[in-house]
């Protein structure tokens, strides 16, 4: 039998926040095999370690830090928030491990993830969900990584942590404390089974290309060049990228298109996508968020691009990225074994720039969640990056939505 308790609290001081979590955990009768813990960028990390770590000694142990909070089936937490999920579960197996990444972050994962199942006694085994919190920039190294060990015979589903501005103050927590440059990764054998799902706000709006030259990166600085970096588009169609997406958006970058920096606002709402196949007829897209313009209108992203690729210029709006996040969370309870009925609570990643995007509207967002999960206990976190399964293959994305849904 699995069971599912979320704990929020809201308070700027860490040290009143946590003597708020610690009356409410204890009126909570659960013996967690696993916990989730997310939280305001805001806060003292090495507090709240001492908190879950204190209370939860036997308990695997994934989280980190939440771009302005966390939401729940009680609504959004808002700055300033704490979220715990607790997952109780005597019959399944979990077990966590967090490395640093280093310079070669495939091999670090691979290596978290065969200590994340050892920790479970389940190693050698295949689990039935991998999730993973870690700090922005190697996403996709990460799921090469953990796709050496299990390739995409399991879902690898989750985000990257995020602060309140975009300014690098993210964080990870693990079973040994606090990072800032970290990968956690947990593996579930959940007992009661999970169904999952991962999709977007966003539609096309008509405009696509091909990209025709990404960035190269100098190797240690030399100013050889040691590899392609897919994560700066330099032409589209064999035009500069920038004045491409320009067009494509009907001139939103205008006023920076020669003077470059960041796009982050002026982007959210139109990203580019990828096409990753159909599913029922519809097309799914991956998104890429364009972040940068830099030298000679290349465009920096925060998702790989390969050169050769079609890329659509989408289009969404609040309503959309309201309504979708009950729409994932729907979807991933249906998946279930058993359906919705057999439903006992989720876990919602969700792009933290879409959150900054819908703003005052977001308790809608988790209104649209509750309602899709029945009421039942779910912890949201909203991130930089999301991690997800689409058409039996796991990839990294951005202005996503991720849902994961536990069976009873």
């Amino acid at each position: 039998m699995v069971a599912l308790k979320s704990v929020v609290v809201s308070n700027p001081s860490t040290a009143q926040a946590l003597s708020e979590l610690a009356r409410a955990v204890d009126d909570i009768d659960v013996e967690p095999r696993l916990v989730c813990v997310f939280y305001d960028a805001d806060h003292d990390d090495s507090l709240i370690f001492g908190f879950v770590r204190k209370r939860f000694v036997d308990a695997a142990l994934l989280g980190g830090t939440s771009c302005g909070g966390v939401m729940s089936e009680a609504g959004l937490g808002g700055a300033g928030s704490i979220g715990l999920l607790l997952i109780a579960d005597a019959d399944g197996d979990y077990g966590s491990a967090a490395v640093r990444l280093g310079p070669d972050a495939s091999d670090r994962a691979e290596q978290a993830l065969h200590a994340a199942l050892a920790a479970a006694d389940c190693a050698g085994e295949l689990p039935e969900l991998i999730w993973i919190y870690q700090a922005p920039a190697r996403e996709e190294a990460v799921i090469a990584g953990l796709r050496r060990v299990v390739g995409d015979r399991c879902p690898i589903i989750g985000g990257s942590s995020a602060d309140n501005s975009v300014v690098g103050n993210w964080r990870q927590l693990g079973p040994e404390g606090p990072m800032t440059d970290g990968l956690v990764v947990a593996v579930l054998f959940s007992s009661g089974g999970i169904g999952f799902a991962f999709q977007n706000g966003y539609e096309p709006s008509g405009a696509s290309g091909i990209v025709t030259r990404v960035g190269h990166v100098p190797q240690n600085g030399s100013g050889v060049i040691a590899k392609q970096s897919a994560r700066q588009i330099t032409a589209i169609d064999g035009e500069p990228a920038a004045e491409v997406y320009n067009r494509w958006t009907g001139g939103v970058l205008s006023e920076k298109i020669h003077a470059g920096g960041s796009i982050l606002a002026e982007t959210t709402m139109y990203p580019l996508g990828i096409d990753t196949g159909k599913i029922d007829g519809v097309t799914h897209y991956r998104l890429v968020h364009p972040d940068q313009i830099g030298k000679d209108g290349a465009l920096s992203t925060f998702a790989a691009v390969e050169e050769g690729t079609r890329i659509y210029c989408m289009r969404g709006d609040r309503t959309r990225l309201i309504q979708r996040a009950g729409k994932v969370a729907a979807a991933a309870a249906q998946a279930l074994p058993g359906g919705s009925q057999n439903l006992a609570g989720g876990l919602i990643v969700y792009c933290g720039g879409c959150m900054l995007a819908v703003g005052e509207q977001m308790p809608q967002v988790a209104a649209a969640v509750s309602k899709s999960l029945n009421d039942m206990p779910f912890m949201g976190c909203f991130t930089f990056g999301e991690q997800g399964w689409v058409l039996d293959r796991n990839v990294h994305g951005n202005l996503m939505i991720s849902a994961v849904a536990f069976g009873r």
